[in-house]
């Protein structure tokens, strides 16, 4: 029941955000179609449950709601709608309309939850910044400590021409997107990847080179895979008993993975909102939607992010992560972000969807053995810089 509970709050939650797109104003019950005796034009609101292809190349899903399922066609014919088709996984929530014949919906159109076109870019109108970055994995021997000290230095306003000393003083916030630590016995033979072999000692060592960072900077951090964490979804804040030194840092905020964090609000000003998320689901992503595995895999993150926004779930699939199941779905995005940030694949790419910056962090380690097995290939030392004031985003390289 933890299962059907979860589903039905997903299916719910997502349904209400198709509920406000004007082709499903006239959304109907999937029983009140199959009662239907003629041919008439339905649109309805339904869940993935399966997916295949037919005899004659046409792709079937079947849909479920709380009222009961049905095949929904897709022709062939029809190209770049059947293109779009493909890249549907299980367990989605989609809208369609189309043609109701024979207890069967032949579909003219695909409507998914979707970002809102007219979606607001928002600007601050002060010059302040923000910073992001992922994946330090302090304790392990492919840790670039030095570039790390370099970027450090230039947060503090030590590093770098007068122009950026000057930029570096007006950051304000430095997201770090989970994976501050190595972890122990992430993946088999990793102790002879470390330098640091016992995990509070890594957190020890973490805290050492946070408290080099100046104190009016606040810092916001999620954990991610590599951490003293469960790996199922959401994963709480940091343990402050696996981190202590850590917590008595006054200028850092713990978050849960995924989360959503406002910065830069004012008395007139609404400020930002910051969807932060490690990328557990990422991989499988990669390699299960068609357009994303055609276009470089793990190395468009940028384009697996897109796709998430546009289904407004963090995961989609039952398979695509672990996650806890209960009465809510934590992955659902609910309310659109005006940045997404994400790590675990360690690439550093920037781009943007209807005015959503779309930020996948890189990291500031070398590649392990473990990596080029899992096909991740790392950006590392660089960090995302953006001035709030005018929504730029840049890419800092701190490599010697």
């Amino acid at each position: 029941m933890d299962f059907v509970n979860y589903y039905r709050a997903r299916y719910n939650n997502i349904k209400n955000i198709l509920l406000n797109r004007q082709e499903l104003q006239n959304a109907v019950s999937i029983n009140r179609i199959l009662q239907r005796t003629e041919k008439d034009f339905v649109s309805l609101i339904g869940i993935v449950k399966d997916k295949k292809i037919s005899k004659n190349g046409n792709i079937i899903l079947v849909l479920e709601d709380l009222t009961g399922t049905i095949s929904v066609i897709i022709n062939k014919n029809k190209q770049e709608f059947f293109l779009l088709c493909q890249d549907i996984l299980l367990d989605e929530v989609i809208g369609v309309s189309g043609v109701n014949s024979d207890k069967i919906v032949f579909a003219n159109e695909i409507i998914l939850p979707e970002v809102p076109i007219n979606n607001e870019l928002k600007k601050s109108d002060t010059e302040e910044y923000v910073v992001f970055t992922s994946d330090l994995h302090v304790g392990s021997k492919m840790f670039f400590e030095n570039n790390f000290l370099n970027f450090i230095s230039w947060i503090n306003g030590d590093y770098g021409n007068e122009e950026h000393r000057a930029i570096a003083k007006k950051v304000k916030y430095l997201f770090i997107g989970g994976d501050l630590v190595e972890g122990i016995g992430i993946y088999p033979g990793q102790e002879e990847d470390l330098v640091i072999k016992d995990i509070y000692e890594q957190y020890t060592k973490l805290t050492e080179y946070i408290s080099k960072i100046r104190t009016d900077l606040h810092i916001i951090v999620i954990g991610g895979n590599h951490d003293a964490l469960r790996l199922s979804e959401p994963q709480p804040p940091i343990n402050p008993k696996m981190a202590p030194s850590l917590y008595e840092l006054k200028n850092i905020t713990f978050v849960t993975n995924p989360s959503i964090v406002n910065i830069g609000s004012t008395d007139i000003f609404s400020g930002f909102d910051v969807l932060l998320y490690h990328g557990g689901s990422f991989p499988y992503l990669s390699e299960n939607v068609e357009s994303i595995r055609r276009n470089g895999r793990l190395n468009r993150p940028d384009l697996i992010m897109k796709y998430l926004l546009q289904r407004r779930h963090l995961s989609v699939s039952h398979t695509s992560t672990l996650y806890i199941p209960g009465d809510e779905d934590f992955l659902v995005i609910d309310k659109v972000p005006d940045f997404f940030i994400s790590g675990h694949i360690h690439k550093t790419i920037l781009n943007s969807y209807r005015n959503v910056t779309l930020v996948a962090c890189g990291c500031w380690t070398g590649q392990t053995d473990d990596q080029a097995r899992r096909g991740i290939v790392p950006d590392p030392n660089r960090i995302i810089l953006v001035n709030l004031q005018t929504r730029e985003p840049k890419i800092l390289n701190f490599e010697e």
